[in-house]
């Protein structure tokens, strides 16, 4: 396989992290046609452009193939795993304990495209949106824990709580962070029901035009990261779940990288270009 061949494409480091937490292959029949190493960088091709599955260009696997392999590694919680064990290594990479005890939560509106079905999409009548919302948890170093899907019309105290079941269910975090859109009854069934702390993270009230808020910015930088792939700069999904995996391909990618750059990440110089005289 040829280095770098898309940016999308996984190094020989990051392959090494994901490969032995694929599934094992199936043993007694025909072999696999296709290495699992291209069926991934495939579907990180689609998360990555933003190009629609029968779009994939022809040096990658046939997209029926990819889009198989999608659909079976979801079913059987592939992605699940995948995600949990690199935020564990970044975790771990970064001092901290392996499970976070504390998360932080917030919401996104994004435009759906005309393939999003009608029953699972609604209008954002404050971001004034027609399409879905993604209620997304991270720990307090940006790291995806869980995400829901759902109409757009959803309101956050209300679609909030299948992301805070999730983490419930599947973490220790007893502690969250929320802006203040979460705030009332969410917070006492949180308290009642989960045993959850929810605190809201509230801006000053002298606060004028844009600052960095406390806890908040955690999440709201993933989701900047989130929607840098072109896939999920809209939904374009027709289900629900789709659009989740899509959104854990992208955090899991974003992992690798983390874990394989070796050194925090540097922003690029601006340079400015002197001005002509006449």
């Amino acid at each position: 396989m040829p280095p770098d061949r898309y940016p999308s494409d996984l190094t020989d480091d990051q392959w090494e992290l994901i490969e032995p937490l694929l599934p094992a292959s199936n043993t007694g029949g025909r072999p696999e046609k296709h290495p699992r190493r291209e069926i991934v960088n495939a579907i990180l091709y689609v998360v990555r452009s933003g190009c629609p599955w029968r779009y994939l260009p022809t040096d990658l696997p046939p997209w029926q193939t990819v889009y198989w392999y999608f659909q079976q590694w979801e079913q059987t919680g592939v992605t699940d795993r995948l995600l949990a064990e690199l935020r564990i290594k970044a975790r771990h990479q970064a001092g901290r304990d392996d499970e976070p005890s504390a998360g932080v939560i917030d919401s996104q509106s994004v435009k759906g495209a005309d393939t999003v079905g009608r029953d699972s999409r609604g209008y954002d009548a404050g971001k004034k949106v027609n399409g879905r919302k993604r209620f997304i948890i991270t720990d307090t170093t940006g790291l995806l824990i869980t995400v829901a899907v759902m109409a757009a019309s959803w309101q956050d105290r209300d679609g909030a709580k299948t992301a805070l079941l999730s983490a419930y269910l599947t973490t220790p975090i007893r502690y969250v962070f929320a802006d203040q859109g979460f705030a009332g009854r969410l917070v006492d069934w949180a308290r009642e029901t989960l045993r959850t702390t929810l605190e809201i993270v509230r801006k000053p009230a002298d606060q004028r035009g844009f600052s960095v808020i406390s806890r908040r910015w955690v999440v709201e930088r993933t989701l900047a990261w989130l929607t840098a792939c072109r896939r999920l700069a809209r939904d374009y999904e027709r289900k629900p779940a789709v659009s989740e995996a899509m959104i854990r391909w992208a955090a899991i990618a974003g992992m690798a990288r983390r874990l394989t750059r070796g050194k925090s990440a540097t922003r690029q110089q601006r340079y400015v270009l002197d001005q002509p005289t006449y």
